[in-house]
């Protein structure tokens, strides 16, 4: 069954894979976007056949014209990034905390039950490690091990590496930076106003890239700041050793599962709030990546600099057996596909800073 489906931030990069997956699967689309120029430079273009709203999230009268007919909601409005510092907060905790509890308080209002929330896999802090016989999360690396090129978290119990391991979605939360603080608050919200009757399917995405990625923004992630390098006729410059690993996903896959968690909240035994990672559960470093965007491009070799940054995590990798289970999705473009398509496709241009 589908209907008409309110896409919040549809026009963005994510949000717009979402709303070409729903056209194509037969959902009647209208989306919600504030356009802003930190997020979409001089403005982006809309496919045909969307009813387009101009209109903040935290506004709740664009909210109540948007919702209107509405049969779900699919969230992906947000302020992205790492959140430097806590002056960065008023902005993320507006944009992202409140922006998503003016939405729950419209959709009560309007009786709407089904909702799409995009999360992220920075709710977890580090990923999980094996240290012995015990499954544990890291606690945050210090700078001065940092700085002495010591990038892998230690045992507390042996001094010696911890071993990375996959991460469900049971495993606790421990945002360790602003962005993230908001976008585990973003679940919680919703967490509480499913005990209302609704159903909501939090995506935990993990690194997602792909064809209209903005270009030169810390915002969109490694592989922007990749081929946006590439792009100005640069090597990519890997930070630490280039061995953090991650689950990168196809922007395609993730508005595919998009599609698929829609499809769970209207399933007669699903659950009031259920986490899901978004991934391909076929982790990567963060090396393999850029040295197999700069092959396909036809650059040399990345540069491993050592540089690091303060609240980056080590290694996250990720569990995908809920959401092949429950969803009944799991990631179709290949690692290698993937890249090969990205170093080519064409790019966002970059924002107003």
């Amino acid at each position: 069954m589908s209907g008409l489906l309110l896409v919040t931030g549809g026009s963005g990069f994510i949000g717009s894979a979402v709303v070409s997956e729903a056209l194509a699967t037969g959902w009647r689309v209208r989306v919600l976007d504030s356009l802003r120029a930190d997020v979409h430079g001089h403005g982006q273009e809309l496919l045909a056949g969307v009813e387009f709203i101009r209109a903040d999230v935290r506004d709740p009268d664009a909210l109540r014209d948007a919702l209107s007919g509405a049969d779900a909601v699919c969230h992906q409005a947000a302020k992205v990034g790492l959140g430097v510092g806590i002056r960065d907060a008023p902005d993320y905790v507006s944009s992202n905390s409140l922006g998503t509890a003016v939405l729950l308080a419209a959709m009560a209002d309007a009786g709407i039950g089904r909702l799409v929330l995009a999360s992220s896999m920075v709710v977890y802090g580090e990923g999980l490690y094996l240290d012995g016989d015990r499954v544990l999360q890291a606690p945050a690396r210090t700078r001065a091990d940092l700085e002495a090129g010591l990038f892998e978290p230690m045992s507390p119990r042996t001094g010696e590496p911890l071993t990375s391991v996959p991460i469900g979605e049971d495993a606790p939360c421990d945002p360790r930076n602003v962005y993230a603080a908001t976008k585990l608050e973003q679940e919680l919200l919703a967490r509480t106003w499913a005990q209302g009757g609704g159903r909501v399917a939090m995506l935990r995405y993990h690194n997602v890239y792909g064809p209209g990625m903005p270009q030169g923004t810390p915002y969109a992630g490694v592989a922007s700041l990749f081929r946006s390098a590439l792009e100005r006729g640069e090597g990519p410059r890997v930070f630490e050793d280039g061995r953090q690993r991650r689950d990168f996903i196809h922007v395609r896959d993730v508005a595919r599962a998009n599609i698929a968690a829609l499809d769970w909240t209207l399933a007669a035994d699903a659950t009031a709030a259920r986490a899901f990672n978004v991934a391909t559960g076929e982790p990567r470093t963060i090396g393999e990546f850029a040295d197999a965007l700069a092959r396909a491009f036809g650059a040399p070799e990345p540069e491993r600099t050592g540089e690091f940054r303060m609240g980056d995590v080590r290694h996250i990798v990720a569990s995908a057996d809920r959401i092949r289970a429950e969803l009944g999705w799991r990631a179709e473009v290949s690692f290698e596909e993937g890249v090969r398509e990205f170093a080519h496709a064409p790019l966002r241009p970059a924002v107003v800073r």
